[in-house]
C-alpha cells in the first residue's frame, strides 16, 4: 500500500449519454440515456502526493467501457499515464486510479471487472478560455466546454451532489470526443461532457 495520498486538479469527462449524464445525481442507479456506457475523461493534477511521492504537474487519461447501469460494476478500464512521469510515480497513479490506494478512487478496484492495460503517452490537458482539450497522441483527442446558461458568466452546475468524483460538476458539451485505442473506436461530438475541480485522498 502506499499509505496516504491525495490529488488535486481538475476532471473532465465525455461520454455517449445524448443528454447530460443521469449518473451524476441517480449516483448509477438510472441507465446511461444508450443504456450502457462509453466514456473517455482526462485528470490533470495541479498537487498530488502518494506518501512521499510528489504527483503534481502530471496529467492521466482513462477509457471506461460500463455494459449497463454504473452501480452493477462490470466495467472495462484501460489508463494512460503521463510520460513525463518516473517509475515510481508511474506505479503510484496506477495504484490511486485503478484503486488499489483505496480512498475516493477505491471503488475503481470494486467496479472494474477488467483491467485491460496501462501505458505511458503523451497525455495533454490544455485550457484555453472556457475550452479544456485532452489529448492522448492519436487515440484520445478530445474537447470539450460548458453549456451556456441565462447568465453567460456563470457556469451551469449540478451543486452538492453526492457523485465520487466530485459534489459540484459543470454540465458541458463536447466539442470533440475521439477515441481510437484498446480496440475502442468512439465519437462522442456533441455529447454530454462533465467538468469538477477534485480533491480525492486516501486511504
Amino acid at each position: 500500500m502506499i499509505g496516504e495520498w491525495q490529488v488535486k486538479g481538475e476532471l473532465i469527462l465525455n461520454c455517449n449519454c445524448t443528454v447530460f449524464c443521469p449518473c451524476v445525481v441517480s449516483l448509477g442507479r438510472h441507465p446511461p440515456t444508450e443504456g450502457y456506457c462509453m466514456a473517455w475523461l482526462g485528470v490533470r493534477i495541479d498537487e498530488g502526493r502518494a506518501g512521499d511521492v510528489d504527483l503534481g504537474g502530471l496529467n492521466v487519461a482513462m477509457v471506461l467501457d460500463i455494459p449497463g447501469l454504473m452501480a452493477r460494476g462490470n466495467w472495462t478500464a484501460a489508463a494512460f499515464i503521463d510520460e513525463r512521469a518516473s517509475e515510481t510515480q508511474f506505479d503510484r497513479l496506477i495504484d490511486i486510479f485503478g484503486g488499489k490506494a483505496r480512498g475516493t478512487t477505491g471503488l475503481m478496484s470494486i467496479m472494474v471487472g477488467n483491467f485491460i492495460g496501462a501505458e505511458r503517452a503523451p497525455v495533454e490537458f490544455v485550457t484555453e478560455g472556457k475550452k479544456r482539450r485532452l489529448s492522448v497522441g492519436k487515440k484520445i483527442l478530445g474537447e470539450v466546454e460548458p453549456i451556456e446558461g441565462s447568465n453567460k458568466d456563470n457556469e451551469v452546475k449540478v451543486v452538492n451532489t453526492q457523485y465520487w468524483m466530485g459534489s459540484d460538476i459543470t454540465i458541458a458539451r463536447a466539442n470533440k470526443g475521439r477515441v481510437r485505442a484498446f480496440g475502442r473506436v468512439w465519437d462522442f461530438e456533441g455529447r454530454s461532457a462533465e467538468i469538477c475541480q477534485i480533491d480525492w485522498k486516501g486511504p
